[in-house]
């Protein structure tokens, strides 16, 4: 056994260079499958279906999915699609110059206004196996929270409009084969500093474990920061084209908030698990990145109507 794994240690070790970078192609490969076929898997991910049939999207989204291509100044619309997905605000996947394009799913709820909100009542939700009472006091604010005005609505369509546009998922994507890749620099680097290139196969083992360590602490903080960077990017493009944008991404976040309080009272502990009071999410497991807070992204899009930079 020891033998069999000192020759692939000589293996590897003859042959780092193309395993390091099949590997770290491999890598980004699988990051990028879905945003490089969103047909084949994002969108039949979140397709909505409604008695066994697909859920098409309203001719009424439709035209604001293309007004806000417009005011965002998307040369080419093909380059965008947009379905109809379940969940209560949009998402995205997709390069937007690569053949597939871009996917934004828009959900059920963008066809409700204050006058006619038959986009969510007509849904039936299920909180801890009991269904939601849209005339009850917590239902009623739920459904307020899911209620958004034409504003809204396009603050949050455009949100990923710029986050596909400005190349979010490369950015994304890469994080991983990067750290990857910095795993075979940091076992190099140890080794130099301890000098044990030619040391004890255990020693030289160790040494490559926490490489292994510190790739992930890595991956871990850089994931994390790349993923704020890509929320607060697109926030700041969109809400810096008009007020109207602006004011919609006011209004966008303090229904999130909303919601997310709401459903932290109905859910008991798992909601208390799920969702902290200001409304924030809570990572699912100690080893996942943290969420972009709301509360931020609000003040972040609130800024920039303050100082008047639309």
């Amino acid at each position: 056994m020891a033998s069999r794994f000192l020759k692939f240690s000589v293996l590897l070790q003859k042959y780092r260079t193309p395993v390091l970078i099949a590997s770290c192609g491999g890598v980004f490969a699988a990051n990028m499958f879905y945003h490089v076929f969103p047909d084949m898997s994002y969108r039949q991910l979140y397709q909505a279906w409604y008695k066994g049939e697909q859920v098409t999207l309203s001719e009424k989204l439709e035209d604001v999915f293309q007004q806000v291509l417009k005011d965002y100044g998307v040369s080419s619309t093909k380059s965008f699609s947009a379905f109809a997905s379940f969940g209560f605000h949009p998402v995205g996947a997709g390069v937007p110059w690569l053949p597939a394009g871009a996917q934004i799913g828009i959900p059920a709820n963008f066809n409700s206004t204050v006058d006619d909100p038959s986009g969510i009542t007509n849904r039936t939700i299920f909180i801890n196996g009991k269904t939601v009472e849209w005339d009850s006091d917590t239902g009623a604010a739920l459904k307020d929270a899911l209620l958004f005005s034409p504003e809204a609505k396009k603050f949050s369509i455009a949100r990923e409009v710029a986050r596909l546009q400005s190349g979010g998922p490369i950015i994304s994507g890469a994080v991983a084969p990067v750290c990857l890749g910095g795993v075979w620099v940091y076992s190099v680097v140890l080794k130099q500093v301890f000098g044990i290139h030619t040391g004890p196969p255990l020693l030289r083992g160790a040494v490559n474990a926490l490489a292994l360590g510190l790739g992930a602490v890595s991956y871990l903080l850089i994931s994390d920061s790349v993923g704020q960077w890509i929320d607060y990017n697109s926030d700041r493009r969109v809400a810096g084209l008009s007020r109207e944008y602006a004011k919609g991404g006011l209004e966008f976040y303090d229904k999130i908030l909303s919601r997310n309080k709401t459903l932290r009272a109905l859910m008991g502990q798992k909601g208390e698990e799920m969702y902290a009071p200001s409304g924030n999410l809570f990572p699912a497991h100690l080893l996942q990145m943290k969420h972009t807070p709301y509360t931020s992204r609000r003040e972040w899009v609130l800024t920039i109507l303050k100082e008047d930079k639309v």
